[in-house]
């Protein structure tokens, strides 16, 4: 399908020839850019040849260069792209924050259209009837937890999150049914994490994951939330797989709100009034 154009040339980019190559990744740079591009221009950018475009183009389905560029635009329409230029020593505090700016929007809205509705509806579903939730998460992710646990204890049960391995492993072995542990983890490939979401089940918990998918955490949770992010976290700083796990977490929180009805909206009300005297009044226009 057209829409699926980028995420086929991300995906075969190892695989392409050399030549091949450098055209993917001119257009990946900028797709939008490459769209507006001719076949020579776009040969030029590469430092490749006409035919070496051509051949590329029919190498993704399309006939030639004039239906890869409709393809590419249908693929544009169908979504943003993740922004695939990387951070350069020599970028400007401009280049560089309009870099990650692009990457952080494009990877929501990539991670938006992927994420299973039927999943969100069962982790709701386990949340709504939790007698308690334990949040678990590391690095990065125990920052997830730490929001999830702000967010969760305004529904008026026992709510924790846990940023410490030993600690979540002995609340894990402690878990009873109706208990609900939620573990967050991008790459999913934690052996601490793995075996502590083994442990928790074991001892009677659901345990939910917000995780890689088919990564060996997944295989060990009751249920998960599994959602791809292009980032290498063995090198480099976690950035947009962080704000869509905070994401996730808003959603999960909406939803269980919407599970509670109207008659719960009072409670949340009075947990925001008790904030109202530790703020400065908001001054009116003009004075």
């Amino acid at each position: 399908m057209a829409h699926d154009l980028l995420d086929r040339l991300r995906e075969r980019l190892e695989e392409l020839n050399r030549s091949e190559r450098k055209v993917a990744n001119v257009i990946l740079e900028d797709p939008a850019v490459a769209t507006s591009l001719s076949i020579a221009s776009l040969a030029q950018a590469a430092s490749v040849s006409e035919p070496t475009v051509n051949r590329f183009c029919r190498n993704f389905g399309a006939k030639g260069y004039p239906d890869f560029k409709i393809k590419l635009a249908q693929s544009l329409a169908g979504g943003t792209p993740y922004v695939t230029r990387a951070v350069e020593p020599g970028d400007s505090a401009s280049q560089y924050t309009q870099k990650i700016f692009g990457a952080t929007i494009a990877a929501l809205d990539e991670a938006q259209r992927e994420v299973d509705m039927a999943a969100v509806e069962r982790m709701v579903d386990y949340l709504t009837q939790a007698k308690q939730i334990h949040f678990f998460g590391l690095g990065a992710s125990g920052a997830v937890a730490q929001d999830a646990q702000h967010k969760f204890f305004r529904f008026n049960l026992p709510v924790m999150a846990y940023v410490d391995v030993l600690m979540q492993r002995m609340v894990a072995a402690a878990c009873h049914t109706g208990d609900v542990v939620v573990i967050i983890s991008y790459t999913g490939r934690t052996r601490e994490l793995v075996d502590i979401a083994r442990v928790a089940r074991e001892a009677g918990a659901v345990v939910l994951g917000i995780t890689a998918p088919n990564s060996p955490l997944s295989l060990e949770c009751t249920a998960t939330l599994e959602v791809a992010t292009p980032e290498d976290t063995d090198h480099y700083m976690p950035m947009t797989s962080r704000m869509i796990q905070l994401t996730l977490i808003d959603a999960l929180a909406t939803g269980v709100t919407l599970r509670r009805g109207e008659d719960f909206l009072p409670h949340l009300k009075k947990i925001k009034d008790s904030l109202r005297d530790t703020r400065f009044p908001v001054e009116k226009a003009g004075k």
